[in-house]
């Protein structure tokens, strides 16, 4: 006896439900759409579980800093969710030598056009501010507003609140894209408009938009309250973060809520499995204990892996997927997809809507790499 096939209507099917498709799924649920989101594994396990959480604004390329800034503004909302651990720590951008430092008062005054409010700091200020970073540093830049966060405690929020609001999650995984909408592992059909939030998986259902897996180590010490009182990166971070080289390492270290201290950062386009590799742990830690000598002395706890979905030219893709109907897409943030998450659901549902987007949406137009 053959099965019936089911078949559900949605006017947005989301595929992924790390901090991309939920805040996707939790915008468009409150806009009053009918949404399905589907995820087969843990919410927010992929590069969501694996990012350190940094509420930053990059200030690099003019359209990365516009949606920083316009999600930043976002984020504001979310303050007070326990779940989700924010901390205000603000950001302290690091200056090792005179050239940094003198790169500082451009940086500002990018930031400013932006209505990013940050400030130039001084030699004597940055020890009066982090007493433990390392001697002979020459000041830095305070951006006092930024926070850091638990993203896999955000996503499960946003997810919740959709669901609140009448979506409906399946924990299953989609293995198709049909003329109508999308198909399950389990032959379920799902009818309507379909956004594609996968990170790294893109082109498994959309080979036209290329991603690449840049994967990065993180490691988390044991509990020491006060040692760090800011998000410290050196002011180097955005040449690694960038960089096209097969590897490179940067400082950045968090104090999180909970008195651990977060360490990172490492990136390389030529691991493709999970496993620590400790030849890379040891140089990014050893790019740590230049600025943070003290760091020497604590215990971690732990270290992992995750990939960062990288785009073709860097600028996630945000909007209508080239060569389908009805299927759009937002992925490729790099390492910004957890400041950025929330400005992005934000242009890709209100452009499907039909209106007038808060920041150009034009240099995320998907479209630009299939042109």
């Amino acid at each position: 006896m053959g099965y019936r096939q089911r078949v559900k209507s949605y006017d947005l099917i989301i595929v992924g439900a790390g901090i991309i498709g939920t805040a996707c799924a939790d915008y468009a649920s409150q806009e009053g759409l009918r949404v399905a989101i589907v995820e087969p594994g843990p919410i927010g396990g992929g590069a969501t579980a694996a990012a350190m959480g940094h509420l930053v604004a990059m200030d690099d390329d003019p359209a990365e800093l516009a949606l920083a800034h316009y999600s930043l503004d976002l984020w504001e909302s979310f303050t007070d969710i326990a779940q989700i651990e924010y901390s205000r720590c603000g950001t302290l951008w690091v200056a090792s030598n005179e050239a940094d430092y003198a790169r500082i008062p451009e940086k500002l005054s990018r930031l400013a056009t932006a209505g990013v409010q940050a400030e130039l700091i001084d030699r004597e200020q940055l020890y009066q501010l982090e007493p433990h970073l390392a001697p002979g540093l020459c000041g830095g830049m305070r951006v006092q507003r930024e926070a850091v966060v638990y993203p896999p405690g955000m996503a499960q929020h946003l997810l919740q609140r959709a669901r609140r609001s009448g979506a409906e999650f399946y924990a299953d995984r989609v293995i198709a894209l049909t003329d109508h909408g999308v198909q399950l592992s389990d032959q379920t059909q799902l009818s309507g408009a379909v956004l594609v939030a996968t990170g790294c998986a893109l082109p498994e259902l959309l080979p036209q938009l290329p991603v690449r897996g840049r994967k990065g180590h993180l490691v988390i010490t044991d509990r020491y309250p006060g040692i760090v009182h800011h998000q410290l990166l050196e002011l180097g971070y955005a040449d690694s973060a960038h960089g096209n080289a097969d590897s490179s390492v940067a400082f950045n270290v968090q104090p999180r809520p909970t008195g651990q201290i977060l360490i990172g950062s490492s990136r390389e386009y030529s691991s493709d499995t999970p496993e620590v590799s400790m030849p890379m742990v040891r140089r990014m830690l050893e790019r740590t204990f230049r600025f943070l000598p003290v760091l020497r002395q604590l215990d971690a706890l732990r270290i992992w892996t995750g990939f960062r979905p990288v785009s073709a030219d860097g600028l996630p893709y945000l909007g209508k997927a080239p060569e389908r109907s009805n299927v759009w897409v937002a992925a490729g943030h790099e390492g910004l997809g957890i400041t950025t998450s929330l400005g992005s659901a934000r242009l890709v549902i209100d452009q499907w809507l039909g209106r007038t987007t808060a920041i150009d949406a034009r240099p995320y137009d998907p479209a630009r790499v299939a042109a």
